[in-house]
């Protein structure tokens, strides 16, 4: 493997900025690929151009988790099982920021997302997955748990219950079944999944960026109940209220 690849490679196009998992073969998480998932949200939040950050993969499998490799190295002694738990707390952080960035995020998931790489999708806004993609945490199979946020999210999404019987058994489930439980929002043959996953970036790109923000804030608020959300929605109303974009689209709409 050509060493000066970055692991992740991004490219804006016009509003979209398009991430790209580039570790063949399976894009396994290491320290590297987290400092450059970091470095990727830290341009696009810097860009004022775009609205939408659509994560995707070169390869076959989306993100098959953790380094194998790089756990064998450490797992043997306390201090590397340390460096261990760091990398996780570095996820946890990482994978928090696109959950709260102002940026709208979209994950396509056309192969496995196995571990890590389903933590990763389910921080994400909007997931969309190829019928024949496979999504779970084994962890616990490995006498380990999902600690990148894979308990918290995937309980939310799901259900408690739904959660506790995917993560106890290690269930891996497919697309078609990950849009059933609510993994994803929506699932579309293999063939069509790029096609699908631009076009739906697209139409979320067409959104203003201030009204995206202000109500994935409020979402957010919902969902974590850590804001007063009903206060964010009269804060965030006055605020794109006084936008010179969105009083030109609401001229326009009320022009007919």
């Amino acid at each position: 493997m050509d060493t000066a690849r970055p692991p992740i490679t991004l490219a804006i196009e016009g509003t979209i900025a398009i991430a790209t998992l580039d570790r063949p073969p399976v894009n396994a998480i290491d320290d590297a690929w987290v400092a450059r998932l970091d470095a990727i949200l830290d341009e696009v939040e810097a860009d004022a151009r775009v609205h939408v950050l659509w994560i995707r993969s070169a390869t076959r499998t989306f993100c098959a988790g953790a380094d194998l490799a790089l756990m064998r190295e450490r797992f043997a002694t306390e201090d590397g099982r340390a460096r261990m738990v760091d990398l996780t707390r570095a996820m946890q952080k990482v994978f928090a920021r696109i959950e709260h960035s102002p940026r709208v995020s979209l994950v396509e998931v056309g192969g496995a997302a196995l571990g890590g790489g389903l933590e990763l999708a389910l921080a994400c806004d909007v997931r969309i997955v190829a019928d024949t993609a496979k999504l779970g945490l084994p962890e616990a199979s490995l006498g380990l748990l999902p600690g990148a946020g894979g308990t918290q999210r995937l309980t939310r999404l799901c259900g408690d219950a739904m959660a506790r019987r995917m993560i106890f058994t290690a269930d891996v489930v497919d697309g078609r079944r990950a849009a059933t439980l609510g993994l994803a929002q929506e699932c579309v043959p293999a063939a069509e999944l790029e096609a699908a996953a631009r076009a739906l970036a697209e139409r979320i790109a067409a959104v203003p960026t201030a009204a995206l923000a202000a109500c994935k804030r409020c979402i957010t608020a919902a969902v974590e109940g850590k804001e007063d959300g009903y206060a964010a929605e009269v804060e965030g109303t006055a605020m794109l209220y006084a936008q010179g974009e969105s009083q030109a689209l609401v001229r326009r709409f009320l022009a007919g």
